[in-house]
């Protein structure tokens, strides 16, 4: 079986995002991990950060657990997330905690600066996962650069408003129950998603962009991915293989 570790800036991204996929993926018998850089500390305006991260991380963990999943965090402070060594060295030991054969991570462009810095981080840190000298923690280097996937952007646009668009997607209809259960597993958002994006229900809204996806791929709904495959990455299509008959292209 293959491990498959998803990590994106904060808690409920994975969720928002690719916790379909991940629900197919952990049905199937394999394993996943999923991880944040943050614990989302800053996410809330009637908690002190401390109490935050406490909150998000036991959400985070209890949403991982419904599908068979273990959480990790990288305890980067929220909106301190950097392109920069300290960083990239916890997420690093992060990558390596997890020995993934597959990581999904955050879109190189969006319009949250931890979720851009984060793609840059985990792009480089799974390069830096195999490299043995490279000390991040006691975690043992991968023996070889895990093949890379970017999730979509939030909305499925860049800061500018320009549409990005997926390599192939992955038919989530038989994982969106558990998708919805797990994001609905951080009710701490609730009223912040409200009060900060204008949200005011953040399970309706990811339901409306899962089938806005969806019909990019001709099916009712989809979450979108892209490969990384410059050199050195690997450029074989490992993840679109274990998706099988859930596997999708843009029609």
């Amino acid at each position: 079986m293959t491990t498959i570790l998803a990590i994106h800036a904060h808690p409920d991204d994975i969720e928002t995002l690719g916790a379909g996929t991940l629900a197919l993926l952990a049905a199937a018998g394999h394993t996943v991990v999923a991880a944040t850089v943050t614990a989302g500390d800053l996410g809330s305006s009637t908690t002190p950060p401390e109490e935050t991260a406490r909150i998000r991380r036991a959400e985070a963990a209890a949403a991982a657990e419904l599908i068979g999943a273990r959480y990790l965090c990288a305890g980067v402070p929220d909106l301190g997330v950097f392109n920069d060594d300290a960083c990239r060295r916890k997420v690093t030991e992060v990558i390596r905690a997890a020995q993934p054969d597959i990581v999904l991570t955050a879109s190189p462009a969006d319009y949250h600066p931890d979720h851009e810095a984060t793609s840059v981080l985990v792009r480089d840190g799974c390069f830096a996962s195999s490299v043995p000298n490279y000390r991040a923690g006691p975690a043992q280097a991968l023996a070889a650069i895990p093949h890379l996937y970017f999730m979509d952007p939030i909305g499925g646009r860049d800061r500018e408003g320009v549409r990005v668009i997926p390599d192939f997607g992955a038919n989530i209809e038989a994982g969106f129950e558990a998708k919805r259960a797990m994001l609905a597993v951080h009710v701490s958002q609730d009223d912040w998603v409200a009060r900060q994006h204008g949200i005011p229900d953040h399970l309706q809204s990811m339901e409306a962009w899962c089938r806005r996806r969806g019909r990019d791929f001709g099916v009712a709904m989809a979450e979108g991915f892209r490969q990384y495959r410059h050199h050195p990455y690997p450029r074989t299509p490992l993840l679109q293989e274990l998706l099988g008959e859930a596997l999708v292209r843009p029609v």
